[in-house]
């Protein structure tokens, strides 16, 4: 085909972050459709919401496809009824089966958050930050019925900084990814587009964040602590127990320890915060949140709560 040619893409995703890679396809290729996660119960009231794809493309006129099942005859159906060249799957939820990745003739790729095979799975941006990983980057992969094992078609790295958390580094990767689907996309039509087998080597996975990995209770390096309260923002957040309620950790630095503590043994309180030992080194907390109050200086709950060097937390 040639560079003028536009490719009859239908896309897979649902959440907000992934608008930039439909204003492009959008733009540069023949939007047919988009799949989308149902409308989920949201709110106080529980009302059920479309996801931000769906009313992105329900503002253009798009069709939009909301399958409880991708196996589902009557999906199957509208999905072939598109004549799709191309599906193109960013952080859609689901793993497609081989009946979708049939239905198009040039295959469904998808955008991963990471190198592969490191980091395959559900939240790849957060296990990057948790493994202190120096850099990380956007894959733009030819799907097959595994999670996030197919061929490779084109990677773009980028370096991670020691301040970004998991909104900045998700922001940065997005921008990326338009980029290395602009790449993809321009390389295919010229013919140039080679899938390349994954690597034996390397594979490392992410599994999908829950509630509890937020917990820390200190016996944990301060640097590790230091990384889930960079990676678990804006959830689960980083949290222990402080007289049997959730006290939640918003900021703190690594300092050095130049003893062996007890780890949770207060070392210092000062306007700076409350210094506190770890398994490895001492973290000074900053800012903390009191289950049911507002979050204040760790020097003022320090304070308020009447702490004492050489107490233990939690």
């Amino acid at each position: 085909m040639s560079l003028q040619d536009k490719l009859r893409v239908v896309f897979f995703g649902t959440p907000e972050f992934v608008i930039p890679v439909l204003e492009l396809l959008h733009k540069e290729e023949e939007l047919v459709g988009v799949v989308t996660q149902p409308d989920k119960p949201q709110g106080r009231g529980l009302k059920p919401l479309p996801s931000p794809v769906k009313k992105w493309a329900q503002e253009r006129g798009i069709p939009v496809l909301e399958p409880q099942k991708l196996k589902d005859e009557t999906f199957l159906k509208a999905l072939r009824n598109l004549n799709a060249d191309l599906i193109v799957v960013f952080a859609y939820g689901k793993i497609l089966p081989k009946e979708v990745l049939e239905t198009p003739w040039a295959g469904c790729w998808n955008i991963h958050l990471s190198l592969l095979p490191r980091h395959r799975g559900a939240s790849p941006v957060q296990w990057a930050l948790l493994e202190g990983d120096k850099t990380t980057g956007v894959t733009i992969m030819l799907m097959d019925e595994g999670m996030d094992t197919g061929p490779i078609l084109l990677q773009k790295e980028i370096e991670i900084s020691e301040q970004d958390t998991t909104p900045t580094l998700l922001s940065k990767l997005v921008e990326i990814s338009v980029d290395a689907l602009k790449e993809a996309l321009y390389l295919f039509k010229l013919g140039k587009l080679s899938p390349q087998k994954q690597s034996d080597e390397g594979v490392s996975y992410a599994p999908l964040i829950k509630r509890e990995d937020g917990f820390t209770d200190f016996t944990e390096p301060a640097e590790r602590i230091i990384r889930k309260i960079r990676a678990f923002q804006p959830w689960p957040g980083v949290f222990t127990k402080f007289k049997e309620r959730i006290l939640k950790i918003h900021s703190a630095e690594k300092r050095e320890m130049f003893h062996e503590v007890e780890p949770g043994t207060i070392l210092n309180i000062s306007k700076e915060g409350i210094l506190i030992a770890t398994s490895k080194g001492a973290l000074l907390l900053k800012e903390l949140q009191l289950e049911g109050k507002k979050k204040i200086s760790a020097y003022e709950f320090a304070i308020g709560q009447h702490l004492q060097v050489g107490e233990k937390l939690p």
